[in-house]
């Protein structure tokens, strides 16, 4: 607000002998301030202090402005100097209308400014002064003209500010990029430690000298969290156990919790999952988020529900649930969506890795929530990704990861899964490759898989031969995997003796298909080609052989020899 608005023209007091202008009676006089009615006075004191007040206030904006503009540090230090004069002085004047022991709302908001101003100043040593005054003005049990809700948000406002400072200082000293020294981290250190102290005391709903357990409750949360972005892991579980312990939520049951209480609960278990997931603790993570999605009737803000999710999504990740992360991330991304908050896009990147080590066939970008997001510029490089990965794509794959596309690679959380990433396509374009082929050499995988080494394609093919989605062998010693044929024609033949016959001419008549699909790979006018083509004719004579010895034992001698008579026949 500009001066001018509140700015006030007075008669003067000595002007008893001024004469009445258009007619009037010369007995009709003009009182004086000492003269006016008790409201009339009123009004007028509440006038002056307003005016102070904001006359104070726009001295300060002005010497902002004026440092902003470049103009001499000199005259905006003064103008400071006299806008916490001016703040000092509406405080007085407030006292001395009310009383020694009482405080009105201009007392509270000159504090607040004063406070601001020191703050802002760096001037941390003062700024714990004047704090001690405000939380000496709302204790006041004579405190007029102030809300709850004025001095919830004058707190707030407060120990936003100082968190603020707390963590800009003790990120400079770890950088090493601060300006600040280390006796302004020492301040800003005692400051904190000041104001949430003594306001924590203050709010204390069972033995504050301002009992408010609202404000206590939010004070409480802001402390937790300002401990967290600090590292400070102690003094956040004390905190953490303060607020389950007063507040006695989690021993109330799900029926008798209020909607609010509902809602400070979720805000609790927030505050703990991020704690165990930095601290790696799975087991306490997995147990906290199962409370947390167990809460029923709260309300909290869509933020911090989005925090629980994705912090459970990381924690299934952790432990290789990739199905569930996919499912806990895409509700994050949602709530983050719902919230209005950037973190939506990092959790989007979550999901579609997520739902790349699962091997889902499903693309993220397919659902109707997340489409609109397809071609935003940080997702574009993920959106490459994705469509890379389900169609085997392994050179742009990789290329977009070599690149660092899009900056995926700056994620801290997406690179420590970048290798189960890669080794996840790596497979699926093997059993690709391999599914034609009885034999395939281990250097034409290589080639396959942009020239990784022979060990790598071998520790690529143990775990799929191990969990049976590969049939096969490798044979290191010829640099070669040998897929098992598929006998089960030739085993119903064992049982059937009758139509071992055809078991054995369509196992045949497989052999010569993959023996036409792999020439191309090996060659097939090598050595080596054409040996193992006699090899493998040789071992299915001898197989369907031994087959229909088998089977005619079962039956009797005569049998025996007449299936005997009859290979012999066909052969």
């Amino acid at each position: 607000m500009s001066d001018d608005e509140y700015s006030y023209n007075y008669s003067d007091a000595g002007s008893d002998n001024e004469e009445m202008a258009d007619g009037q009676d010369e007995d009709e006089f003009e009182y004086t301030d000492d003269e006016l009615e008790p409201e009339q006075q009123g009004d007028n004191f509440e006038v002056n202090l307003e005016n102070t007040y904001y006359n104070a206030k726009q001295l300060h904006e002005d010497a902002y402005r004026d440092q902003d503009d470049g103009e001499d540090a000199g005259d905006s230090d003064a103008k400071i100097q006299e806008a916490i004069q001016e703040f000092e002085k509406a405080i007085q004047m407030e006292k001395d209308h009310l009383g020694d022991n009482k405080a009105g709302l201009f007392t509270f908001k000159c504090l607040k400014q004063i406070v601001k101003v020191r703050m802002r100043r760096n001037e941390l040593t003062e700024a714990q002064v004047v704090y001690r005054r405000l939380l000496e003005c709302i204790s006041n049990p004579d405190l007029e003209g102030v809300s709850p809700n004025a001095v919830e948000k004058g707190i707030n406002g407060m120990l936003d500010r100082v968190s603020s400072i707390f963590t800009s200082n003790s990120s400079s000293n770890v950088s090493g990029t601060g300006t600040g020294s280390a006796q302004d981290s020492d301040a800003a250190q005692d400051l904190a430690r000041l104001v949430y102290d003594s306001t924590l005391n203050l709010f204390h709903p069972t033995h504050g000298s301002c009992p408010t357990e609202r404000v206590w409750f939010k004070t409480n949360l802001k402390y937790g969290q300002l401990l967290y972005e600090n590292h400070e892991t102690r003094k956040l579980q004390s905190v953490i156990h303060d607020l389950l312990q007063t507040s006695g939520l989690e021993q109330s049951s799900a029926e008798s919790r209020s909607s609010s209480n509902s809602t400070h609960l979720m805000e609790i278990y927030a505050l703990q999952i991020q704690l165990y997931s930095r601290l790696k603790d799975n087991k306490m993570l997995r147990e906290i988020f199962s409370k947390a999605m167990a809460v029923q009737g709260g309300i909290p803000h869509p933020r911090t529900l989005a925090l629980i999710q994705e912090l459970g999504g990381k924690m299934h990740m952790a432990s290789q649930e990739y199905e569930a992360a996919c499912t806990t991330f895409f509700q994050a991304f949602k709530s983050y969506d719902e919230a209005g908050d950037v973190a939506r896009l990092r959790c989007l990147k979550y999901l579609v890795l997520a739902s790349m080590l699962d091997a889902s066939s499903i693309n993220p970008f397919d659902s109707q929530e997340v489409r609109p997001y397809k071609n935003d510029p940080e997702i574009a490089a993920m959106t490459n990704l994705v469509d890379a990965f389900h169609n085997n794509d392994i050179k742009k794959f990789e290329r977009i990861l070599d690149k660092n596309e899009g900056k995926v690679m700056d994620d801290e959380f997406i690179r420590e899964y970048i290798s189960d990433l890669r080794k996840t396509i790596r497979k699926q374009v093997l059993l690709q490759v391999v599914r034609p082929y009885t034999r395939i050499s281990l250097e034409a995988l290589s080639k396959e898989l942009n020239g990784i080494s022979i060990k790598d394609i071998e520790n690529l093919l143990v775990p799929l031969i191990l969990d049976r989605k590969l049939e096969g062998r490798i044979d290191q010693a010829k640099g070669i995997l040998v897929k098992t044929v598929d006998l089960g024609s030739m085993s119903k033949a064992s049982k059937n003796p009758g139509e071992e016959t055809s078991g054995v001419s369509d196992a045949k008549d497989g052999k010569e298909n993959d023996k036409e699909n792999k020439m191309p790979h090996l060659g097939a006018n090598t050595i080596a080609m054409r040996n193992f083509d006699a090899i493998e004719n040789l071992m299915n004579e001898v197989e369907a052989l031994t087959s229909a010895i088998a089977s005619a034992a079962s039956q009797g001698p005569d049998k025996l020899q007449g299936k005997a008579e009859g290979m012999s026949i066909r052969r």
